[in-house]
């Protein structure tokens, strides 16, 4: 039998995970039990919705610990409410038609942009358009160990706002890797453990940061401006979300290169030729192939479009009222969905984007958005939304930087130990609904960078072998502080000359 280093076996490992698991999922009923029976004053506390409010509240109780514990797979957590919204009755119109109500955030139009995000970023990966650009990138900036540090963070970060920040991290840490052995080889170092140790954070750290620069980065980005559609009524433009986005991401990444130069410095490096271990790479890629200019054309396009997608809006919004009639309303999620699945067509169809690359996409989480949307509708339709909202009136009555830094502190903080994506399904679902508050949670879900387990590129690249969890809670908990900080102060004084 294999026995690892701590003289576990790998058996007596497996099981502790499952009866871990166990336990998690006995906790999850438990506390379902509880929410939904005990007597907490969710029936008395609006008494015209009935239960509902409690039933409701017990299935967002169940879902939180399953996707903190992650006891059982996220997408099957986040496909509970197709089940359980129904047969409890939680929006109170039966099961036929609760059923219904359940399932239409499943198919929201934000569901269908981030499909088309998913195509185009598989469409990249299969014929390697995304080394290349990250490649140029880091070519261009420099070769130094310096400027290579930064080289990592721009291309990273680049990549990562139009691809997954999982994505992103699979694909960057090998170059990262191949950069820092090409400096080992160079400096006459065997191991080079405080820049290897940099140079990894920054491509998990790159990722979280890059995809909150635009509306398909990162899944938290999707679940955000869905829950303002479907709570506030507020649409949210790519170009008006970018216009929030990007600026935090430009203010947040010098931060980023400065915490970990300090690492990176510590082993000595004088110049090396890093540039060249960039050019053999490119070179190994060989010239771009008309495959790769097909996905760019494709990928400007889309870009292009979804920039300019209210104006677009403006002129087909009176053909559909014309067409489908007064009642329907388009949104700008409306158009930049559609741009999203005419792209991923186009790359079908121009044979650059296979359905084995499509296979290989991270579908799970059109589940996971979609069950977010759902659990946002019953909490409204429950009466759940009300009773919140009250028992929330003190945070109310705070002044809006106290609720901003409030929202900032326990959405960072929570991201540590649970899921990006499970953390701001809470944290949106619990806070005053003001569009500052709920934007700096939204950004805050992306900025934790203390432990492997806050989102899923800093566990990839803690299995480089190059970080020490020591150096990463020292580094993070630092970065941590800042971007709660810097974040309150955004959110108060930037973001609301864009949403409000």
């Amino acid at each position: 039998m294999w026995v690892d280093r701590f003289g576990k076996s790998r058996q007596s490992r497996v099981a502790v995970v499952t009866r871990g698991r166990v336990v998690s999922c006995g906790v999850a009923v438990a506390l379902f039990c509880v929410v939904a029976f005990a007597p907490l004053g969710l029936r008395d506390s609006a008494a015209a919705y009935g239960d509902r409010p409690a039933l409701a509240a017990a299935v967002f109780a169940l879902m939180a610990v399953l996707w903190f514990t992650e006891a059982i797979p996220i997408a099957w957590t986040a496909a509970l409410p197709l089940a359980l919204f129904p047969a409890l009755d939680v929006f109170g119109n039966g099961v036929a038609r609760g059923l219904v109500d359940a399932a239409l955030p499943y198919v929201d139009a934000y569901i269908f942009l981030f499909m088309g995000g998913i195509a185009l970023g598989a469409a990249m990966e299969e014929q390697n358009l995304h080394r290349r650009v990250a490649l140029h990138i880091m070519r261009r900036i420099g070769s130094s160990p310096r400027r290579l540090l930064i080289g990592m963070i721009v291309a990273t970060a680049a990549v990562s706002l139009w691809i997954s920040n999982t994505a992103t991290a699979v694909m960057m840490m090998p170059i990262g890797l191949a950069l820092v052995r090409e400096i080992e080889f160079e400096s006459g170092k065997a191991r080079l453990a405080s820049f290897g140790a940099a140079v990894m954070l920054a491509v998990a750290y790159a990722s979280n940061v890059g995809g909150i620069g635009t509306k398909i980065g990162t899944g938290t980005n999707s679940i955000f401006v869905g829950f303002v559609s479907a709570k506030l009524g507020r649409d949210i433009g790519f170009l008006e979300y970018a216009a929030v986005g990007l600026p935090f991401v430009c203010l947040f990444l010098p931060i980023v290169w400065m915490v970990l130069w300090r690492i990176a410095r510590r082993d000595g490096l004088a110049e090396t030729r890093g540039r060249d271990a960039i050019a053999r790479t490119l070179a190994s890629l060989g010239p771009i192939s008309r495959a790769e200019k097909r996905v760019a054309l494709v990928f400007l396009a889309a870009a292009a479009l979804w920039i300019g997608a209210d104006p677009i809006r403006s002129v087909l919004a009176p053909l559909m009222n014309g067409v489908l009639g007064t009642g329907f309303k388009l949104l700008g999620k409306h158009v930049e969905a559609t741009i999203a699945i005419l792209a991923a067509l186009s790359l079908i169809a121009l044979r650059v984007l296979s359905f084995r690359a499509l296979r290989r996409a991270p579908w799970g989480t059109l589940v996971l958005l979609g069950g977010s949307f759902s659990l946002a509708a019953a909490i409204e339709g429950s009466g759940l939304g009300v009773i919140t909202a009250s028992a929330l009136s003190g945070l109310r009555d705070l002044s809006l930087l106290s609720q901003i830094g409030i929202a900032t502190f326990a959405t960072v903080f929570l991201s540590a130990v649970a899921s990006n994506t499970a953390t701001i399904n809470v944290m949106l679902n619990v806070l005053p609904p003001n569009l500052p508050v709920l934007t700096a949670s939204a950004l805050g879900a992306s900025c934790d960078f203390m432990l492997p387990a806050g989102t899923p590129p800093n566990a990839i690249v803690f299995g480089s072998g190059y970080i020490r969890l020591r150096t990463m809670i020292r580094a993070g908990f630092v970065l941590d502080l800042i971007a709660i900080a810097l974040l309150t102060l955004y959110a108060y004084a930037f973001v609301p000359l864009f949403l409000s």
